[in-house]
């Protein structure tokens, strides 16, 4: 692959740390499940698989079950996945696709940030409650580490949120400027995702994974009360 440079950092650079942070988040998720107690695994916002080691790295690296299923707004072509259901996590399922969907273990890595407002953050979270028979395991930036990876700029996405989209509107990155396609979230706002869910059959816990002594990325872990 041709390398790609973001001003003074390089692509593949970027790439081998994404890698190496969710390389510890899964060991944490590995950690904190019973391996014999899983059976099925639903990936939530699967993206089309590109030559980026880092690219769907759960999908490719959690391999032990056998029954894998997605569901993504995009048009999924993989041969990881046993059913792809094309829809956004936030709309309203249906009961037979609860069904059919419903698995031991949904994962969802870097994509509650991508589903737009506050309240859609909550859908996301309530729709793979439903979706859970057993675990569930949510990965996202933290918006207060100094370096935003989607942008690859320091600092304007710790401002407030409006004067940190001015700013990217004004330097040429309209896409990441919308709310719709980045809501960057922090401890405090997981917390409050998290009491938005009375819910008294999972037992919902925050983690942590640092990069120069800093918290890059929180996970979101849930597990069924029995």
């Amino acid at each position: 692959m041709k390398e790609k440079n973001y001003g003074i950092l390089n692509f593949n650079f970027i790439d081998n740390i994404i890698k190496k942070k969710r390389s510890e988040m899964l060991n944490i998720l590995n950690k904190n499940i019973k391996d014999n107690d899983i059976e099925s695994f639903l990936d939530v916002g699967t993206t089309e698989e590109n030559e980026l080691e880092s690219s769907n790295y759960f999908v490719k690296n959690f391999y032990k079950i056998k029954i894998k299923k997605s569901i993504s707004d995009q048009e999924i072509k993989s041969n990881n996945f046993n059913k792809l259901l094309k829809k956004s996590i936030t709309s309203e399922f249906l009961e037979t696709e609860i069904e059919n969907y419903k698995s031991d273990l949904v994962l969802s890595s870097a994509t509650i940030e991508h589903v737009g407002s506050y309240e859609n953050q909550i859908k996301m979270l309530e729709n793979i409650i439903k979706l859970t028979n057993k675990y569930f395991f949510i990965t996202t930036p933290n918006r207060f580490f100094p370096i935003d990876f989607h942008t690859k700029l320091p600092i304007i996405h710790m401002l407030p949120k409006k004067i940190h989209r001015k700013i990217l509107s004004l330097i040429n990155l309209k896409e990441y400027a919308e709310e719709e396609n980045l809501n960057l979230l922090d401890e405090n706002t997981i917390n409050k995702l998290i009491n938005t869910q009375q819910n008294a059959t999972f037992k919902i816990r925050i983690f942590k994974v640092k990069l120069f002594g800093l918290t890059s990325n929180l996970l979101i872990f849930g597990e069924k009360i029995k």
